[in-house]
């Protein structure tokens, strides 16, 4: 093995154990509240303590854990701060976005269906994590579509945050997932009408309604 291949391995364990944790707070497999011990996260992904240590620093910049020497990391809840700001963020990017792709492209429309089948296909299935992703999907497409790559530079940071919300708000409001489905539905007729204003008028009451969760701590 060269020295190249040896110094390689640490960061694509440390990559592992990072993806491992991620996904699992994303998806609410660790909740908010959840303390992880280092030993437990290195049996589970199969590496030593080192990438372990390595992986949690980097999500605790990323403002998921907080890490206590010598007890663990601790799972963060969302805040109710967070998520009026996260709000706040997507009602000023979406509504922009979706008035200025009006008139909509038949690509735009035709991906947007496509997530919308995606979106009944998990929803049926019961699995709230695929769902969430394509949920989230349907709304980048639009501000992509917006043409304004800063914009979608921004939308793409909030990309982990929308997720987690996603899951934990479906998780405290079930019938939500049904609701998304005839929102989005709506949110796509609209466009193939090239009602810009009615389209936007449709996102900001989608996104808003988020903020009724935001009185307490949703974990």
């Amino acid at each position: 093995m060269s020295p190249a291949d040896t110094a390689t391995k640490p960061p694509a364990a440390a990559e592992r154990v990072y993806h491992h944790v991620k996904q699992a707070v994303l998806d609410r497999s660790y909740e908010g509240g959840t303390l992880l011990s280092e030993g437990e996260l290195a049996d589970a992904v199969g590496v030593s303590r080192t990438p372990v240590r390595e992986a949690l620093l980097r999500l605790e910049v990323e403002g998921l854990l907080k890490l206590y020497p010598k007890k663990g990391a601790l799972v963060l809840p969302v805040s109710a701060q967070e998520i009026a700001d996260v709000v706040e963020t997507r009602l000023l990017v979406e509504q922009h976005a979706v008035a200025k792709v009006v008139p909509a492209g038949p690509q735009l429309l035709g991906r947007l269906e496509e997530l919308l089948e995606e979106q009944k296909l998990h929803a049926a299935a019961g699995d709230l994590a695929a769902f969430a992703v394509a949920d989230r999907c349907f709304h980048v497409e639009i501000v992509r579509a917006a043409g304004n790559s800063i914009l979608a530079h921004l939308y793409d940071q909030l990309r982990d945050r929308q997720l987690r919300m996603g899951v934990a708000t479906m998780h405290a409001e079930p019938d939500r997932i049904a609701k998304n489905i005839t929102e989005h539905t709506e949110i796509l007729q609209a466009l193939r009408a090239g009602d810009a204003a009615f389209a936007s008028g449709l996102v900001q009451r989608h996104i808003s309604w988020v903020n009724n969760l935001a009185r307490g701590e949703v974990r």
